[in-house]
């Protein structure tokens, strides 16, 4: 098979480490060298949350991880509440519908940034529960969790916010005690740069007052109990969760400069993009969103007129990457293009070189001039 490099956001590159521990001899699950890890790897991670509370591991995706929160902390018939702008907060309703919630849908443009004060005016006080998408890598949001976490309390101090972090826990600043949250879901082929099969699931106190012990092989009570003693409750991925050991040792103590760098090679996939007149998918109030809302895990653009999703991304194969199309309502109109995975600063370079002279190849006019842009809709 042809080596495709990785520009997609998830899965990503690998960390070196992780190839390393993943071709090293299979360990037993049910022994002290794995409880290590196992506890270690939940340590780590409550850094990487910025909970105090717990983070429980499952051998799942990471819908595995959120379909395990909505079904631990509510019951059916609860009222929940789900602004949907994309793929990944459309799954929040799919979910809570799936699983008997009473779930009240805020539909809202795809790529819009979430506006807090319209959230929180939706608010009731029989409102039990309020799902959020941190990093939207569908549309490329990033959204302001935080503040809306802080007005949608404001109307209803009992409400547990529910916040998917899976394409903003190492790529984003992120502290869910600090910023108001009380769960939040993760997963290993992100931000962690592991391959997928584990999900991260952090619970804040008052998500731990209020755990209910449903479902079986997602049940957080059950999970809970027996990852206290260093062991999943069922059979874990015990492989990724040693090679998750091995990346967090590196990332934690460096994690301010790894955010930053994230960050850097994104601002820099956008520049590339406007340059060429490209129209970026994040979107506050029907214009171009700021940086601040850009989430770092992937750059989102708009197709120019008369370029098709397969002629650009046979383009990038051409020369050795992958990248991503649009979903949902988006199919075949943007495409996603990510630094997500590892890469060194000369290797990422080399990357943003390569990028920019694909998309020259590829959406200037033979005049060298831009295409005319499209947007949603």
């Amino acid at each position: 098979m042809k080596r495709e490099i990785l520009l997609t956001p998830g899965p990503v590159e690998l960390h070196p480490r992780v190839r390393l521990v993943l071709s090293s001899p299979q360990i037993h699950h049910r022994t002290e060298p794995a409880r290590e890890a196992f506890l270690a790897v939940r340590e780590g991670l409550k850094k990487a949350f910025g909970t105090e509370g717990e983070v429980l591991l499952f051998t799942t995706s990471g819908t595995g991880g959120m379909e395990a929160l909505a079904a631990g902390l509510f019951a059916p018939g609860e009222k929940v509440l789900v602004p949907v702008s994309g793929k990944f907060s459309e799954r929040w309703a799919e979910i809570g519908e799936a699983l008997g919630l009473s779930v009240e849908r805020i539909e809202l443009p795809w790529g819009e940034v979430l506006d807090p004060e319209a959230i929180a005016a939706r608010v009731s006080p029989d409102t039990r529960g309020l799902f959020l998408t941190h990093s939207e890598t569908s549309t490329g949001v990033l959204n302001p969790v935080a503040e809306i976490a802080k007005a949608a309390r404001e109307k209803n101090p009992e409400i547990l916010v529910i916040v998917d972090a899976v394409t903003s826990l190492f790529l984003s600043p992120f502290a869910l005690d600090a910023m108001g949250f009380d769960a939040a879901v993760s997963g290993s082929q992100k931000g962690l740069m592991l391959p997928p099969g584990l999900a991260f699931v952090a619970l804040g106190n008052r998500a731990l007052s209020t755990l209910k012990p449903r479902g079986y092989y997602l049940n957080l009570a059950r999970e809970l109990e027996s990852q206290r003693a260093g062991e999943g409750a069922y059979t874990p991925a015990i492989q990724l969760v040693l090679a998750a050991r091995e990346v967090l040792s590196v990332l934690l103590p460096e994690l301010d400069a790894h955010l930053e760098k994230k960050a850097r090679w994104n601002r820099a996939l956008y520049a590339i993009g406007e340059r060429l007149g490209l129209v970026p998918v994040p979107a506050k109030g029907g214009a171009p969103a700021s940086e601040a809302f850009r989430s770092p895990a992937t750059a989102a653009f708009y197709l120019p007129e008369g370029v098709s999703y397969k002629a650009l991304s046979g383009a990038f194969l051409a020369r050795g990457y992958r990248v991503a199309g649009g979903q949902g309502p988006l199919k075949g109109r943007v495409f996603r293009v990510s630094l997500m995975g590892h890469f060194t600063e000369e290797e990422a370079q080399r990357v943003l070189a390569d990028v920019e002279a694909i998309l020259e190849e590829t959406l200037l006019t033979p005049g060298g001039r831009p295409r005319a842009s499209r947007r949603s809709g």
